[in-house]
């Protein structure tokens, strides 16, 4: 069943320039039916916003500052939130911020039984991000756009100012996965293994390593291995992974002989 999804943007937060690249990966995972963006729209900084609203589809919400710094946006937001979510309209929400202060809505929607999307910048708290059951960087988006106005090659790397390098604690966090999951050969499907990647680590994403897929991903690192097989139901093959084995250490007695 298709998730019928609110979109929640905090217009005060989020750079406009990224709508487009939000509204198409959003479109992956539901279907956007309550679309609306909060701000105080007699702001100057929000205009960029308003030439882009209509071609969207995406309604304003006006909430004036009461005082000098605090932020009466999130309030409304997280009111309407709640709002939305006893009207039983949906059965998911896109929570569009870098601002720690939805950490406990997206915890609260989750806790309903919501399936909770997070969008925002690199800069989102952590807190926000592992409240989520995925978020998703907003840069990613814009470059990936970029890079397929330039090739549709599946491997495509992104500019090096977005792309996170794949360290020994992501290499660890995909081997322990792997073993969550593996049968008695040490084999993993692949789909699933993608799945447990993004319970225990919801920014996870191939797109921050400059992949735009799990497959090329894995295999770009010397550590896995990758075996595609026939599906008897399907033309496409199914992906499976394991880690590969460590070389056996050379025993003292084959040093003699040399």
């Amino acid at each position: 069943m298709e998730l019928k999804l609110a979109v929640l943007i905090d217009g005060d937060n989020i750079p406009s320039a990224y709508l487009k690249e939000m509204m198409e990966e959003i479109a992956k995972y539901g279907n956007p039916t309550i679309k609306r963006i909060y701000g105080d729209w007699t702001k100057p900084h929000l205009t960029k916003w308003k030439n882009i609203l209509l071609e969207n589809a995406i309604t304003p919400i006006q909430q004036y500052g009461y005082t000098t710094g605090k932020n009466a946006t999130d309030s409304a937001m997280i009111i309407d939130a709640m709002d939305i979510l006893y009207s039983e309209k949906v059965n998911g929400f896109c929570l569009v911020s870098s601002d720690s202060d939805f950490t406990r809505l997206a915890t609260r929607l989750r806790e309903a039984g919501m399936q909770v999307f997070g969008i925002g910048e690199k800069k989102t708290p952590n807190p926000f991000i592992v409240a989520c059951d995925k978020f998703i960087y907003i840069e990613i988006l814009k470059n990936q756009n970029q890079n397929d106005a330039l090739e549709s090659n599946e491997n495509i790397t992104a500019s090096k100012n977005t792309v996170d390098k794949i360290t020994p604690q992501v290499i660890k966090l995909i081997s322990s996965t792997i073993s969550d999951l593996e049968d008695d050969d040490g084999w993993a499907f692949l789909g699933d293994v993608g799945s447990l990647l993004q319970k225990k680590q919801p920014n996870f994403d191939s797109g921050n390593f400059g992949f735009q897929k799990l497959t090329p991903l894995i295999s770009s690192i010397n550590a896995f291995e990758i075996d595609k097989r026939e599906n008897a139901k399907g033309r496409f093959k199914l992906v499976y992974v394991r880690i590969k084995e460590a070389p056996a250490p050379k025993s003292k007695d084959s040093k003699k002989r040399k």
